[in-house]
């Protein structure tokens, strides 16, 4: 009668200690090793349930390995196209000033990107926004922190205009580069024309950028049977990004990144910084402050980050998001209530240990690869 009681006891207490842990979200069930083992399988569909709200779950990717950057119809892939557009891609004579190139913004040993916390160009005016990386843009559905280009080819001409940027008008850029006699072999061996048109122009720098994408990374490696390659708290790291950290909802798909635009709550509503994103294309409310999800895969590299580019460290990141994403608006400004910011549902407390938050980090290291370094070309004369 006695071991019958004992036994009844202890089934009692087990199943306590389950319906606790499952209650509290916690995975008190699974062991660093057993994660090491489940994410390492080479098998996303035997990966411990990803934390989704219902809004992201209807178009969910997991995060993975990416595919080959697709090439559009209209512009297919050539080498000649390809070198054609690196020279114009690092040709400063495309600006008003000739000083100034894409890639002096878009520096492949500064990640892609300027590493400035706002870009400056043309008589050294600050931007507005962040450079963007332009490192795996080929996956990208529209492009810039708003959104405002559909594509590569369209995103070609708005730094070339923009007052603070290259400050060009695109009929004399286009001239410009007619005038350099070099340019002309370099056209008809990519479109069988000596023929310079802005629409090679923009054709060529695209199909350059689409060849700018990361190498694999520790992450890529890991996921595909490399099990030893991350360390025990990249493994947590990677876990409570799909689950506790809650940053699969923005961050899905092998780009880390689901294409869309969400009110992180940094609008700066009221500042000097006040940026309404993608609200200028929409007109819709909800769109206030809204910006393109970027992608994670290099993070390490881009900053400094976000789309006002004020944190400079990702830890500062980290716990931004751990603690809900604040976003007060001084009781000074003076609201008018058809442009108030209204914050993503997917925003919440965490409740991120330190330990976890750190773990969090260094997963964020092991989806960036090396700084990349390319020879810059010789320019046509």
């Amino acid at each position: 009668m006695l071991k019958v009681r004992t036994l009844l006891i202890f089934v009692l207490l087990s199943s306590f200690v389950i319906v606790t842990a499952f209650i509290s979200g916690h995975d008190d069930d699974y062991t660093i090793d057993q994660l090491r083992e489940l994410y390492s399988s080479g098998q996303p569909q035997s990966w411990p349930k990803a934390n989704v709200d219902a809004g992201p779950a209807k178009n969910f990717r997991d995060i993975g390995k990416p595919g080959s950057v697709k090439f559009p119809k209209d512009n297919p892939f050539s080498k000649e196209k390809v070198l054609l557009g690196k020279m114009l891609f690092f040709d400063p004579r495309l600006s008003l000033s000739r000083q100034i190139a894409c890639a002096s913004c878009h520096d492949p040993e500064l990640g892609w990107g300027d590493g400035k916390h706002l870009a400056y160009g043309h008589n050294r005016k600050n931007g507005k926004r962040n450079s963007m990386t332009i490192l795996n843009t080929g996956y990208y559905d529209r492009l810039f922190w708003d959104g405002r280009a559909s594509s590569l080819e369209d995103q070609v001409q708005f730094p070339v205009q923009d007052q603070a940027e290259m400050a060009q008008g695109l009929k004399a850029m286009v001239r410009n580069v007619k005038n350099i006699k070099g340019y002309r072999v370099y056209f008809e061996a990519a479109f069988g024309t000596k023929k310079v048109s802005l629409d090679a122009i923009q054709k060529a720098i695209a199909t350059f950028e689409r060849t700018v994408t990361s190498k694999n990374s520790r992450f890529d490696l890991f996921v595909n049977g490399n099990k030893t390659i991350l360390k025990d708290d990249e493994v947590m790291g990677l876990h409570l990004f799909r689950t506790k950290a809650r940053c699969i909802n923005c961050h899905n798909t092998p780009l880390f990144s689901d294409n869309q635009f969400h009110n992180d709550g940094q609008a700066l509503y009221g500042s000097k910084q006040e940026d309404f994103g993608h609200y200028h294309l929409s007109g819709k409310q909800k769109d206030v402050g809204a910006f393109r999800t970027p992608s994670l895969r290099e993070t390490k590299l881009t900053g400094p980050w976000m789309h006002h580019g004020n944190f400079p460290t990702l830890r500062d990141v980290v716990e931004y998001y751990n603690g809900g994403n604040p976003s007060p608006i001084q009781r000074s400004v003076k609201v008018d209530e058809a442009k108030r910011p209204i914050p993503s549902p997917l925003l919440r407390k965490l409740n991120l240990t330190k330990e976890e938050r750190l773990q969090l980090e260094a997963f964020l290291g092991a989806i960036s690869t090396q700084v990349q370094k390319i020879q810059a070309p010789e320019l046509p004369k």
